[in-house]
């Protein structure tokens, strides 16, 4: 991205940073309340669960109300998040992109689209990317993916004063919430927003050689994960981790502030302020919106959605109320075994020596001594625990699988004591999974959204020729050479059913019945070989060459045939005539042939003849 495209004196270049800044900060202040939330959450996760959001907006500790109170924390939140993530990681779709047209080129695009999409997700690490936005998601509810261009990636295109002058390439990265802010948080999707401003400290350093300008370094707030020595019970220590804020030193913030397109601005508007420089102020630069309109390069995840909202809501909030009643119920009950152990002992006034007393206790063997004539010091009956605090017990715990939307099998990896039946215990399961749905279809349109904006950015700027391989089903490798404008279609479909909705063991098992009920043999009762090819790879094995799908090579032959120019090569002794004839015929008389030249059609005519003459012999 070229710095500022719109040049202006240096008073305004004042202004429009001045301007910028007010609206930060503005939007800082009225985002303070959700991010005291997101740091609660933080707390709760790591273990810090004596955390409040205090009377002066900030995260403080909850006093004792005793010096003896016990404090222990039994974390039922992490477990929970981290049986769900282990859950949304089998959520991995697949992008696939419908032709433009009925037309073999169409197809060969579309194919051609497929193989970038997979490749940018590939060389982006995807798998990765998709697993850090869900910890983000899962503990505070939003997170955001940035698509963009970077000039800095891909193939090197020429050298210019010894320096790499690169083709370009997609770049995607995770934003959490902490970076995005909305021009008001009661708009529901990012294409709502009237604005978006993504704001993020970076070393002073990398800001120069990034945006060229040499900003002085600040001491900027930052929110991290720090480790620290909490008070626990009445003399124990945790090593727990608690969300705090630390000083970033010699950092300098950086601003983009992206406007929706507007009657007045046809394509935006972005701003991008370094420090207090104006770097960049021009028209938004990526396509991303559809119908080459540009748009903002944000896609969002959330773990569930709140109505009226800009942000989602995660678990670790459900949950909050809950670990606090379930940490007092454990509290409770340890201090009364406490009491149980060391008992209670009451002593009369002067009795007994009671600084010695407090000070060592009733050590075994310890000779009690009291004053003549005082009654004997004795333990108080302490009693029994109520059967009220192992009840609210269960019951808590049986709160954290309903409100965190995991079940006893998922948790524990075991069956109810109650539950023996295979039918039984196949729907328990399949409802084990289905609970996960909508936070997995919320990765599923992100994945989606991420490949729509992958092709309208190559579309936008990959004017140089490039290549990709593709390995066909034989395993032989396609060399296509493309450029942005032969990229014809942006429409994205999913390839894969939601994951978590069908297991692999419910498909592998669904293809066997369908085999054993003869529901995949054709009208002679057998199943032919495209058939058995496609089921050995549904059931993975796909691998296995001999059960190629010979009629299936023979068409891709053909094909390729119809695309290459210039005069046909004789047929061969072992091509199936028939196929050919039928692929070359197929593309005589579809509206493809009319993109080449008369003298290839005729060839094609010619081969067509020399296949039927073989064919007669």
């Amino acid at each position: 991205m070229e710095n500022k495209k719109y040049y202006y004196s240096e008073e305004q270049d004042e202004q429009i940073v001045s301007d910028v800044l007010e609206d930060f900060h503005s939007r800082q202040e009225a985002r303070k309340a959700q991010e005291l939330a997101w740091e609660l959450d933080i707390n709760y996760m790591l273990g810090n669960q004596f955390s409040i959001i205090g009377a002066k907006g900030e995260i403080a500790t909850a006093p004792k109300s005793y010096a003896w109170e016990n404090r222990e924390v039994f974390n039922h939140i992490a477990p929970v998040v981290e049986m769900r993530l282990a859950k949304l990681a089998k959520v991995r779709p697949m992008a696939a992109v419908k032709p433009s047209g009925k037309e073999q080129s169409d197809e060969y695009n579309a194919k051609l689209s497929k193989a970038i999409i997979g490749g940018v997700f590939s060389s982006q690490k995807l798998s990765n990317l998709i697993s850090k936005a869900c910890a983000w998601s899962e503990v505070v509810g939003t997170c955001f993916y940035k698509v963009c261009w970077n000039d800095s990636l891909g193939n090197t295109i020429a050298v210019s004063d010894d320096k790499e002058i690169k083709a370009g390439d997609v770049e995607i990265s995770v934003c959490s919430p902490y970076e995005i802010f909305p021009d008001s948080s009661s708009y529901s999707e990012v294409e709502d927003c009237l604005s978006i401003i993504h704001a993020r400290a970076y070393p002073k350093q990398h800001v120069k050689e990034v945006y060229g300008v040499d900003e002085d370094g600040e001491n900027i707030d930052n929110l991290v994960l720090d480790r620290i020595a909490q008070n626990i019970g009445t003399t124990g220590k945790s090593n727990a981790k608690k969300a705090t804020h630390v000083t970033l030193e010699n950092h300098v913030l950086v601003i983009e502030k992206y406007v929706k397109p507007t009657t007045s601005l046809p394509n935006g508007r972005l701003t991008i302020v370094v420090g207090k420089s104006l770097v960049y102020d021009g028209d938004l630069p990526y396509m991303v919106a559809g119908d080459s309109k540009r748009g903002y390069p944000f896609v969002k995840q959330v773990s569930s959605s709140a109505i009226g909202s800009f942000w989602g809501t995660s678990v670790v909030e459900r949950l909050i109320p809950v670990q606090r009643s379930y940490n007092a119920i454990k509290n409770r009950k340890h201090e009364f075994i406490s009491r149980l152990a060391s008992g209670v002992l009451a002593v009369e006034d002067g009795s007994v020596d009671l600084d010695n007393l407090e000070e060592e206790g009733l050590a075994p063997g310890k000779i009690l001594v009291y004053r003549a004539g005082a009654d004997k010091p004795e333990f108080m009956h302490a009693g029994t625990i109520p059967k009220e605090l192992a009840d609210e017990e269960q019951n808590l715990l049986a709160e954290f699988n309903m409100l965190g939307g995991v079940s006893e099998i998922m948790r524990d990896s075991t069956l109810p004591s109650s539950v023996s039946s295979g039918s039984a215990i196949s729907m328990l399961i399949s409802e084990d999974e289905t609970r996960l749905s909508v936070s997995a279809e919320h990765i599923r349109n992100c994945v989606k959204e991420m490949a729509e904006m992958i092709i309208r950015l190559y579309k936008q700027f990959a004017s140089t020729q490039r290549i990709t391989e593709i390995a066909d089903e034989d395993g032989e490798i396609e060399v296509y050479y493309w450029t942005g404008s032969s990229l014809t279609s942006d429409d994205v479909v999913l390839e894969t059913e939601n994951e978590l909705s069908e297991s692999m063991a419910q498909r592998k098992s669904m293809l066997l019945e369908l085999y054993d009920k003869g529901l995949l043999a054709g009208e002679d009762g057998k199943i032919s070989n495209y058939t058995k090819n496609k089921v050995l790879e549904s059931l993975g094995f796909g691998g296995w060459e001999d059960v190629r799908d010979i009629s299936m090579l023979h068409s891709k032959k053909a094909i390729k045939e119809n695309l290459q120019e210039g005069n046909l090569s004789n047929p061969l002794e072992v091509d199936d005539h028939e196929l050919h004839i039928l692929e070359h015929t197929r593309f005589l008389i579809s509206g493809e042939c009319e993109k080449f030249s008369d003298a290839h059609n005729k060839s094609v005519l010619e081969h067509i003849k020399k296949h039927k003459a073989m064919l007669g012999e």
